[in-house]
């Protein structure tokens, strides 16, 4: 269907109130029928990928609108998918459309490809298995792996999901929100777990937290599966715009305290260097 004439005044005047609107600077020609609305909504995702939630009135001075036009945008969005509404606190937080075109676009494009060899490395250099892993959520997925060749190892994770509470990787990334932010999230005291270590309340989690936070790495230690402990790292966010993290999964029995700080030191140094490519 042919689309309705636009003059060229109306066009640039309609370009004319994008560009005093707040958001990123346009990334390509100006378009020849531009839709204030369709671009409000961009700039939306663009402000989701910037923050971990956002809030109607947050939406409505970034955008420059009146209130009862953000929530229409922010409406359809949350009936496409790509925003969800938190019951308690209203918030409206990345949804499962916004996660799955990005893991998807992760999978194709990659940022695997680019650090992926960093993960080669850190195979060779513990002979241990090592996972990249992102969350979406309270919720961790490992989309990369490579196994250690040891003949007693742990076994690839690779397309897996856990809860984030429950492994080292999730702790790592939870470890860069807020207090506010993490109680968000978990908003009840008493946590699921998957194993008899794992962590069963809010509280406990906030307090392991501090301690990945002043260490700079996270561990587990049989808390997503028996017999196995692992070490792990998050990407700073304002790097790979994804939360991310490696993860170096080892048999219980060989990982002594100098092992767990040894990796989680060379892990800190491998990340930092990854993520530098990734600016």
């Amino acid at each position: 269907m042919t689309p309705p004439a636009v003059s060229e005044g109306e066009a640039w005047a309609t370009v004319s109130a994008m560009e005093k609107s707040a958001g990123p600077a346009p990334a390509g020609p100006v378009p020849q029928y531009p839709i204030e609305s369709v671009d409000n909504a961009l700039k939306i995702l663009l402000l989701m990928g910037e923050r971990s939630e956002l809030r109607l009135t947050e939406v409505a001075d970034y955008l420059g609108v009146a209130s009862s036009t953000a929530h229409r945008l922010l409406a359809m969005l949350q009936y496409r998918g790509f925003v969800r509404q938190e019951r308690r606190s209203k918030a409206y937080l990345p949804g499962t459309a916004m996660t799955a075109v990005a893991y998807s676009i992760l999978q194709r494009f990659d940022v695997r490809q680019t650090v992926h060899p960093f993960l080669e490395e850190l195979n060779r250099e513990t002979t241990e298995t090592v996972h990249m892993v992102v969350m979406d959520g309270a919720t961790v997925r490992f989309i990369d792996a490579i196994e250690s060749p040891r003949a007693v190892r742990v076994a690839s994770r690779l397309g897996q999901s856990m809860p984030a509470h429950c492994t080292s990787s999730g702790k790592a990334m939870l470890a860069a929100l807020s207090t506010e932010q993490l109680r968000r999230l978990y908003p009840e005291e008493e946590l699921p777990g998957l194993t008899s270590r794992s962590i069963r309340s809010r509280a406990a989690l906030e307090q392991e937290i501090t301690g990945v936070r002043r260490r700079g790495y996270a561990t587990s230690s049989e808390e997503s599966e028996e017999g196995v402990a692992s070490i792990a790292v998050a990407f700073p966010i304002e790097r790979s715009g994804l939360r991310m993290a490696f993860n170096t999964a080892v048999p219980v029995g060989r990982l002594n305290r100098a092992d767990v700080k040894r990796i989680g030191e060379l892990m800190r140094t491998t990340v930092d260097r990854a993520a530098e490519l990734l600016h």
